[in-house]
C-alpha cells in the first residue's frame, strides 16, 4: 500500500495500516461494504466463524484510570475478574473514554494504533484459529492476521481472561 492509497481511507484506517506496514504485516486493512460494529456482523460480512473475530474490548482500570484492551475471540465473553486479577480493578469505558484513549470509536477499535498505549491481554482462545480478523480503526475496515501477529504486533502476554462458556 503506497502513501496515496492511504489517504482515501478513513484516518482511523490510516494510523492501523500505517502500524501494519511499519510492522511489515503482510496484510493491509480493507473496507468492509456494511459496518461490522459486533463480531456477528464482522463475521457475517467476511464468510467466517464469529469466532476467528479477534474483538477489542477497552476497559478503565481504577487506580490510575488507563485504558486496558482485551484482545478476545469473538464467541467469547471475557470475564472481568480474571483481567482485574491480571491489571487490578478495572471498570466499563464508556464511548468518550474510548474514543480519547484509543482514537478509535467503540465498533471499530483496533488491536493497534492507539493514540495513547494501553495495558493489553489477548485472551488465549483466539489460537484456536490460524487465521483471526480484526478491527482496523473504523466499523468498517477489518484487517487478517494470525493468533501469533497479535502478540508480535502488540507486546502484549496471552491469557485466559475469558469465560468457560461461549458468549
Amino acid at each position: 500500500m503506497c502513501g496515496a492509497e492511504l489517504t482515501s481511507l478513513p484516518e482511523g484506517v490510516q494510523r492501523v495500516a500505517r502500524v501494519l506496514q511499519d510492522a511489515g504485516h503482510p496484510h493491509a486493512p480493507v473496507l468492509l461494504d456494511d459496518a461490522a460494529r459486533t463480531a456477528q456482523q464482522a463475521a457475517d460480512a467476511l464468510g467466517i466463524a464469529v469466532g476467528q473475530i479477534a474483538k477489542s474490548i477497552i476497559f478503565r482500570r481504577k487506580s490510575d484510570d488507563a485504558a486496558v484492551l482485551v484482545i478476545a475471540s469473538g464467541d467469547r465473553r471475557v470475564d472481568e475478574k480474571k483481567v482485574d486479577a491480571l491489571v487490578g480493578k478495572t471498570g466499563r469505558a464508556d464511548a468518550e473514554f474510548v474514543k480519547a484513549r484509543t482514537g478509535y470509536s467503540i465498533g471499530g477499535v483496533s488491536p493497534v494504533g492507539h493514540v495513547q498505549p494501553p495495558v493489553t491481554l489477548i485472551d488465549r482462545d483466539l489460537f484456536r484459529f490460524d487465521e483471526v480478523w480484526a478491527a482496523a480503526g473504523h466499523p468498517h475496515g477489518v484487517f487478517k492476521l494470525r493468533p501469533q501477529d497479535l502478540e508480535r504486533l502488540t507486546g502484549a502476554p496471552v491469557a485466559d481472561v475469558t469465560k468457560e462458556t461461549p458468549a
